[in-house]
């Protein structure tokens, strides 16, 4: 491990989070700019903050995106060599009504066991303050997960948020990131984002890494489980194959015809 994933992974062990700068170059961030265009294109009745994991598997640039090498050596350091994708989702926020992110706890929403994931959350656009930048809340990722309750009288993504109780706002962390810069953070640290007031959108994408021991508890094939690097551990999770590009079908990108 280099000396910048040991620093990240000290950090991320005490505070719940860590922050990579720089990790894409512009070609990749640009050719995901321009999915999210084509993704609306494609999916007009969806909200961009609500581009989600069941839309991956038929999308060879995503799966190419959340592949790449630079992303899975980072995950790589947090939940070893063998590694899987659970779940994957854009959160678009569009200049003046994207909506927020209310205060929560990954892991409460999710059916694995044992909760063992990171997240890696890649800056699709320059994330700043007044676009609705992700917020942490350090340290809370020794808290244990909580219910969180439902929340629909203001617009929010997750519909629902953590005991409002538990949040002490004051000590929350602003991750400014530069497109193609990614942040890492533990499935139980309280997190959220503030709506986008302002004239730049604000696109993020999640991205869930599974150790292989891992197990996705589910009623017959979760619908983004991809196996990304080393080897699957047999009876614990049925993984996909990679989606092949169908021109006219699929997005055009670099390297598409690799993918037929």
């Amino acid at each position: 491990m280099n000396a910048q994933l040991t620093q990240a992974k000290d950090h991320y062990d005490q505070q719940g989070y860590a922050v990579f700068p720089d990790v894409l170059d512009e070609g990749l961030v640009r050719e995901a700019q321009e999915h999210i265009a084509w993704l609306m294109h494609k999916y007009p009745e969806k909200r961009p903050e609500l581009l989600t994991h069941d839309l991956v598997a038929k999308d060879p640039f995503w799966v190419r995106l959340i592949s790449d090498e630079r992303l899975l050596d980072i995950a790589e350091a947090f939940i070893g060599p063998n590694i899987a994708l659970f779940a994957s989702h854009y959160i678009s926020k569009p200049p003046f009504e994207g909506r927020p992110v209310l205060w929560h706890q990954d892991g409460s929403y999710w059916p694995l066991e044992p909760m063992e994931v990171v997240t890696l959350w890649l800056a699709v656009d320059d994330s700043v303050e007044e676009n609705g930048c992700l917020r942490v809340i350090p340290g809370t990722h020794t808290m244990k997960l909580q219910q969180m309750r439902r929340r629909t009288d203001i617009e929010n993504v997750l519909d629902s948020e953590v005991d409002p109780s538990l949040v002490e706002e004051d000590k929350a962390v602003d991750l400014i990131l530069k497109a193609g810069s990614v942040s890492v953070h533990n499935p139980n640290i309280i997190h959220g984002s503030n709506a986008n007031q302002s004239a730049r959108r604000r696109c993020g994408l999640t991205i869930r890494y599974i150790p292989t021991t891992t197990r996705i508890k589910t009623d017959g094939q979760w619908a983004s489980a991809f196996l990304l690097r080393g080897e699957a551990v047999p009876g614990i999770n049925t993984y996909l194959p990679f989606p092949r590009y169908v021109e006219g079908e699929h997005m055009p990108f670099q390297g598409c015809e690799q993918w037929r």
